[in-house]
């Protein structure tokens, strides 16, 4: 598989690297916000791609975990290899979006796409998803600092990253602090806001997602939210063959 470098993450454990970030963009808050097996392919990169099809549970409970169908889920999890409690996440955020954010149609794969680039969806070098949602380790980027990376002066004293010197993106959708502070969400319903936790930092990047592509249904809302989470059309072409293969695989 051809890998682009991407961002250095350091796990709580040690510190271990994998490439390179790049700019990431910040947008504004909004007035309100709701407390594979697959080698991503080696051929042209689709240039975007549409939401997948998701199956809703009958009886779904309060949190976005329970939305998909169990049965739907268990059965897509073995042919994408994407971990079940991240599958439910990612599926859960995309059922419930349209309630926030109606004109976005952010799906699923999209979402799974990203997971899979950022962290391995939250088991990148051993670590590995609970079953509440939480990244155990938790998962830290490498200081942005310019050095190799895009330079974000420190924005929270070390508060959400654990680095009062510099920024670093955080947790399993690897999101930057001014992002989750922007886009901060309880989205399992446990009382707490995580960015740690695969609930809540993948409804806040479909929040952020949906901010700055607008409608992900079409190619240039869905390609400008792409590069809003990282300005590079390398990471674009990855994460659209993630997502293409993921809907291709849950059919």
């Amino acid at each position: 598989m051809r890998i682009i470098p991407r961002v250095l993450l350091i796990v709580a454990a040690g510190v271990v690297g994998i490439g390179v970030v790049v700019a990431i963009v910040i947008l504004a808050a909004p007035t309100v916000v709701p407390s594979l097996k697959t080698d991503g392919g080696e051929g042209p990169a689709p240039s975007w791609v549409s939401a997948a099809a998701v199956q809703t549970a009958a009886k779904p409970g309060a949190g976005v975990a329970t939305q998909a169908d169990a049965k739907w889920i268990t059965a897509t999890a073995k042919k994408t290899g994407i971990p079940t409690r991240a599958l439910e996440a990612y599926t859960g955020v995309a059922i419930v979006n349209p309630q926030v954010q109606p004109a976005c149609g952010i799906g699923w794969n999209l979402l799974a796409a990203i997971g899979e680039v950022e962290s391995r969806h939250g088991t990148i070098f051993g670590g590995k998803i609970t079953a509440n949602g939480d990244a155990v380790p938790a998962i830290f980027g490498v200081a942005l600092d310019g050095t190799s990376t895009a330079h974000i002066p420190d924005s929270d004293g070390g508060a959400i990253d654990g680095d009062a010197t510099g920024d670093r993106a955080v947790g399993p959708m690897q999101l930057i602090p001014e992002a989750w502070r922007n886009w901060h969400v309880d989205a399992n319903g446990d009382g707490v806001e995580n960015p740690q936790n695969i609930d809540d930092s993948t409804m806040a990047a479909a929040h952020y997602l949906c901010r700055a592509g607008g409608n992900l249904g079409t190619e240039t809302g869905w390609r400008t939210a792409v590069l809003a989470y990282n300005s590079s059309d390398a990471y674009v072409d990855e994460v659209a063959r993630y997502a293409a293969d993921y809907a291709s695989q849950s059919k």
